[in-house]
């Protein structure tokens, strides 16, 4: 659950912090006042893509952080420990946090450490499910209807596992294809690859070598350095007359007698004391290393053949030296494959084995998706009896494609009837905008009714609808609040008036600057709110009364 959400210089906001609860909550306000904004702040905290144009104007910034309860999440409780970004203080409370500068640079937090936007994104995922206000809009494109019953239905392992297949059907394809074609092409291909693997082979540089090569080199040559540095530091430390090991002895002997008259000095005298025994382990060190180090002209001369080899070998292909492991191993893939190419007997076997693999998945995936299309048909044309679509029966249709796709061997295609003709027609030719919006609607509430998120965002959803309707969409959003966290950006005082928790969202000047801002509102507040959004600008005691009945009939 959303705890807390505080923003700092995000479009118009300059200085906000709101504090949520259980329930069903509604931020009103005049139109342009800024609602939508708060919406957009989350899903920035929660990982979206953003640009320098969410920074108010004159700020150096843009900083929102969002605070969730996750007791009752033990998935998400789980990542962060995978992840190491559990908080320090092993409580139940979760920190995202994201900075965007000026200038375009973005940076994430997670409980205070640093984090990728896709880590963001990915505990998000188990934390919100943000609906937007043109989500009706998607659901006329068939790629969103698709995703939108698999993501329902959870197959997005199957149908990962068909794309999967359906590329390696392809490449497989392609393959037997080329190598009808192409033969002699091939065969070129074939010679020239065994050239280069075999060269490298020989060269034998391995992904870590290089690197270490240089080091030694360095050593190497500078040894008489080395060796002269060493023998100069042990003179200076230990080994000379008056040396510091010596001088470091008096100071620390005539310290501890001079305690025994002033004992201010014996913190002094241990500091010395320390400081003895880091040079004794620093003179010790350096002996070691003075009794390892060697002048070896002739392996100084084997590591610089060894380097001059493996540059020349990286210039002829045009590669760096630690990309040149990474060429070998995709010369030996690709002539591992073109070994295969001229074998087409066994090429047409594996695309043979490759489609059947795939088959048997699209099928498979297709079978589940028949099944869940059902009942999200049948749930959905539930809701749109409460949402005044009398008669509307919302159905899946699964449309064969000839050969498959990525996707499987159909289309999904969303179709109503009964609202045009009793004949189920596609939705983006049956639905009007606001029964479009109806319908979407009618949607989400079915499918979160069977999500995990336990926070759900509604970002003026209610588009197209009034009257009536307005009031049925207004309890479903309340009962939906009952087992989740539901907050609902509105422009009507039916949905509002339901709502168990409610925030103004007005505009305001500052030092010429336009702001907004957000405030909490208490019984008296909303009735004032709620009879502002159905008399307008001037509020009447009429209007006062019909905001308290509504108030009191939620």
């Amino acid at each position: 659950m959303l705890l807390r959400l505080t923003i700092r210089d995000f479009v118009i906001v300059d200085r906000l912090e709101l504090e949520f609860a259980q329930g069903f909550g509604a931020f009103t306000g005049e139109t342009g006042a800024g609602k939508s904004i708060l919406v957009d702040a989350l899903a920035f905290v929660l990982g979206e893509r953003a640009d320098s144009g969410l920074v108010r104007a004159g700020a150096a910034r843009a900083e929102v952080t969002a605070a969730f309860e996750i007791a009752a999440l033990p998935e998400i409780r789980q990542w962060l420990a995978e992840q190491d970004l559990a908080s320090a203080d092993g409580d139940d409370e979760l920190l995202l946090r994201r900075v965007l500068e000026a200038g375009g640079r973005s940076r994430a937090y997670i409980n205070g450490s640093p984090a990728t936007l896709q880590q963001l994104k990915a505990v998000a995922e188990g934390l919100v499910d943000i609906h937007g206000q043109h989500a009706h809009q998607s659901l006329l494109r068939g790629d969103a209807q698709r995703a939108l019953l698999d993501g329902q239905a959870g197959l997005r392992d199957e149908v990962r596992a068909v794309g999967d297949a359906w590329r390696a059907w392809q490449d497989a394809r392609e393959l037997l294809d080329a190598a009808s074609r192409d033969g002699a092409q091939l065969a070129e291909e074939r010679e020239r690859l065994s050239w280069e693997v075999q060269e490298l082979e020989t060269l034998g540089l391995s992904a870590d070598e290089w690197e270490g090569l240089n080091l030694e080199h360095k050593r190497l040559a500078h040894a008489a350095s080395l060796i002269e540095g060493a023998r100069f530091s042990l003179s200076a430390l230990a080994d000379a007359d008056g040396a510091c090991e010596e001088q470091l002895d008096g100071v620390l002997t005539r310290l501890d007698d001079l305690s025994a008259f002033d004992p201010t000095l014996a913190p002094v005298a241990e500091l010395v004391r320390s400081a003895q025994t880091e040079l004794a382990e620093a003179v010790s060190e350096l002996r070691r290393y003075a009794d390892r180090v060697e002048l070896d002209p002739d392996r100084l001369v084997e590591a610089e053949r060894r380097i001059d080899a493996v540059l020349s070998c990286a210039r002829k292909y045009r590669e760096t030296p630690e990309t040149l492991p990474a060429r070998l191993e995709s010369a030996r893939q690709r002539l591992a494959q073109l070994g295969d190419a001229s074998d087409l007997e066994a090429l047409a076997a594996r695309v043979a084995t490759a489609e059947a693999r795939y088959r048997s998945l699209a099928q498979a995936l297709s079978k589940k998706r028949a099944k869940a299309a059902e009942v999200l048909g049948k749930d959905v044309s539930a809701v749109m009896q409460e949402l005044a679509l009398s008669g509307g029966k919302f159905q899946i249709g699964l449309v064969p494609l000839e050969g498959g796709s990525a996707h499987g061997l159909e289309q999904v295609e969303f179709r109503i009837a009964g609202l045009s003709g009793s004949t189920a027609k596609p939705l983006a030719k049956v639905a009007s905008g606001g029964e479009l919006s109806r319908i979407s609607l009618a949607i989400q509430v079915v499918t979160t009714r069977q999500a995990k998120v336990p926070t759900l965002v509604f970002d003026e959803v209610d588009v197209g609808i009034g009257g009536g309707v307005a009031e049925v969409v207004g309890r479903l959003l309340h009962r939906l609040g009952h087992d989740r966290q539901v907050l609902c950006v509105t422009h009507l005082p039916q949905v509002a008036a339901r709502a168990d928790h409610q925030w103004q969202v007005a505009k305001s000047q500052k030092g010429g600057e336009v702001l907004s801002r957000v405030a909490s509102l208490d019984e008296q507040g909303r009735v004032e709110e709620i009879a502002r959004m159905l008399g307008g600008v001037e509020i009447t005691a009429t209007t006062r009364r019909h905001a308290e009945e509504m108030l009191a009939a939620g």
